[in-house]
């Protein structure tokens, strides 16, 4: 491996085109998945957008580097231009920066990142439609479905709640974003926002990418969805049980205080989000009920009720790691 930094090595990397041609870069976060890895690059070298692309995968663990190793031998079996990179630092967080940053660095005409996570395969035409996306509605950033495939077909009944549908129905701009997991992001993006990009103090908690984005709204930055830009998201059986899904739920009400404390921390800005947390509990009933007749999955009209409690546990100081982080990885 060749040391880029501190915390960054060049564990391998192919060059086919000259770096100045690459105008689109897909970042590639890994951490012990390496079967799914390649079933996830399998997706990207397939694709044929009209830029040339290159592919940054980032090993997030430098003790086993088992997703780097499979990701050289993928590359070495399908040249196409990639680097594979090692973030030495554990932590969601660190892993994009390192990618992001490793685009920047190496491909000086980059015009946008695309970040696809390892437990995802990419639709055929994911490229071209995250950038017609974007190109129809200028916005600076442009996300698109993780559709769900759970492992254990007695999983699928968890397809209609909330914490596995796409935050958008069509396509065209949207308020915001809030997850990394299929998403474009614009050069002029890149140049603006202060490193690191993602907040590594969300990096065990969740909530970096949603940070990412709403600190990008507050600099004016504009958002758009692309329903046809999906990726399917391996689901294990393990996130399908009701105590992992009520986590999470706690975990997504929990966040939203958090960065609202962030972006008004004063106590007017605090009493501020108490207010709209006993608001949306108070209000957690009529939707949760609402929810319940759409879906027909009674945990679905759990939703709300439980978000809401996740945001009242942060206001107290109560959120424990069950809640801050259910297993993600």
């Amino acid at each position: 491996m060749t040391s880029i930094g501190q915390d960054t090595s060049v564990y391998f990397r192919t060059e086919l085109e000259d770096a100045g041609d690459i105008e689109l870069v897909v970042v590639l976060p890994t951490f012990r998945r390496p079967e799914h890895v390649i079933k996830t690059l399998k997706t990207i070298v397939s694709q044929r957008p009209d830029v040339a692309f290159a592919t940054v995968v980032i090993e997030n663990d430098d003790e086993g580097l088992a997703g780097a190793a499979a990701a050289k031998d993928f590359f070495l079996g399908h040249p196409s231009d990639s680097i594979v990179i090692v973030a030495h630092q554990r932590g969601n967080c660190y892993a994009y920066n390192a990618g992001w940053a490793t685009a920047l660095e190496n491909y000086p005409n980059l015009r946008a990142i695309a970040i696809i996570d390892d437990d995802e395969i990419a639709a055929p035409e994911w490229l071209d439609c995250l950038i017609t996306a974007q190109e129809a509605t200028q916005a600076d950033m442009v996300g698109g479905p993780q559709l769900p495939v759970f492992e254990d077909a007695s999983g699928q009944k968890w397809k209609r709640h909330p914490v596995f549908t796409p935050h958008y129905e069509a396509t065209g701009p949207v308020p915001i974003l809030f997850s990394s997991g299929n998403v474009l992001v614009t050069r002029r993006v890149l140049d603006a926002m202060p490193r690191p990009f993602l907040d590594p103090a969300f990096n065990f908690i969740g909530g970096g990418d949603a940070d990412f984005y709403s600190r990008g709204k507050e600099k004016g930055f504009s958002f758009a969805w692309a329903k046809e830009a999906w990726v399917a998201e391996t689901v294990p059986a393990r996130r399908t049980s009701a105590s992992w899904v009520r986590a999470r739920s706690l975990r997504n009400g929990a966040i939203s205080t958090m960065l609202e404390h962030r972006r008004d921390p004063s106590i007017g800005g605090r009493v501020k989000t108490f207010g709209k947390s006993l608001a949306l509990l108070a209000a957690s009933l009529p939707r949760g009920i609402k929810l319940w007749r759409k879906t027909g999955l009674f945990s679905a009209g759990l939703y709300h009720f439980h978000v809401a409690v996740g945001r009242l546990m942060a206001e107290l100081g109560l959120v424990n790691e069950q809640y801050r982080n259910p297993e993600k990885n």
